[in-house]
């Protein structure tokens, strides 16, 4: 008897195996398909800084550094754009952050915009290690700036910037604090996305009955086997989240965004154990355009967030007039 439950068991395993191979490939190109984003388009700022660096793959990354029109800049931040977003768009999300006495720093990932394109990849909204090699890379820069070395330093990011804004929190402690708009874990909105339309991938009664870390592990084999097509490796901040212990944290999300939605950056807020004063839905907003919808109170709490982790103080609305004396 005991004979015919094994083998009962071990043609359970196989039939399960094949389907979640097959389910998985039947999934892999959805997977690898890249939503139409429509990231602003800004002006080029004209007393901006033109910078170059390079990374270990010695790829030339380019961007911009920006400093506050007022004073000598009392902390730095660094800006990663979203997918397919320009390093000018740090003059609209930063416009706040600039105006409170910080330098920024911003520049164009590998594949984007400006800077060399590392052949045979193709950037998706999944960041991979090359993005956070990118980000490693500014850093790099940023220690090789003697006016910027020793400031304070906090990093920001868009959508999938902020994703690896939270990556590089997790394992760099120079960042003190971590701001992030539209940031999503990988594995969180794969999952949140499988559960909402997997009825197109499984009959409804088997969508009803599989529990979630089914899911979960048929998800992971979608990643691996992207990863071995594309050689990439993306990065996944679930476990990195209980890293970012010490360092300031701001989420900020849309009411109205349909990409990540609010419950994604919620469920990054209950991982980290933060509370609602660190997160931050905004009413009426889309994806990314939480600033579109109110700018005067999203450069107010993004300044002031930097300001209190970075622990400096807002240039005196004097400063300019003594200087001029």
């Amino acid at each position: 008897m005991i004979w015919w439950v094994m083998i009962t068991l071990g043609l359970v395993v196989v039939c399960d195996a094949v389907l979640r191979v097959l389910y998985a490939r039947l999934m892999l190109p959805r997977f690898e398909t890249k939503p139409i984003f429509q990231a602003p388009r800004v002006a080029p700022n004209p007393r901006a800084e033109a910078i170059a660096f390079s990374t270990s793959h010695h790829l030339t990354l380019r961007g911009s550094l920006h400093f506050p029109e007022q004073c000598p800049p009392r902390a730095v931040v660094l800006f990663c754009p979203e997918l397919d977003g320009s390093h000018w768009t740090a003059s609209e999300y930063c416009r706040g952050l600039l105006e409170a006495g910080f330098a920024v720093l911003s520049f164009d990932f590998r594949n984007q915009g400006e800077s060399d394109h590392q052949a045979n990849y193709e950037p998706l909204h999944w960041p991979t290690a090359f993005e956070a090699e990118d980000v490693s890379a500014a850093l790099g820069y940023l220690d090789s700036r003697a006016d910027l070395a020793a400031l304070p330093r906090g990093v920001m990011g868009i959508s999938r910037g902020g994703q690896v804004a939270l990556w590089m929190a997790s394992v760099e402690p120079r960042f003190r604090a971590v701001c992030c708009e539209g940031a999503y874990d990988s594995e969180s909105l794969q999952l949140y996305f499988t559960l909402r339309w997997g009825s197109l991938y499984l009959p409804a009664w088997m969508y009803r009955i599989c529990p979630a870390w089914h899911y979960r592990g048929t998800l992971w084999l979608v990643r691996r086997l992207s990863e071995l097509r594309r050689g990439v490796h993306y990065l996944s901040i679930g476990s990195g989240l209980r890293e970012i212990r010490e360092q300031g944290v701001l989420l900020i999300t849309g009411e109205r965004d349909n990409y990540v939605h609010p419950e994604i950056a919620a469920g990054l807020r209950d991982q980290m154990k933060r509370t609602d004063r660190d997160f931050w839905v905004v009413p009426r907003a889309k994806h990314n355009q939480a600033r579109q919808m109110n700018p005067v109170e999203y450069d107010r709490r993004v300044s002031d967030f930097f300001l209190r982790h970075l622990r400096v103080e807002r240039p005196s609305p004097t400063f300019e007039k003594m200087e001029v004396a």
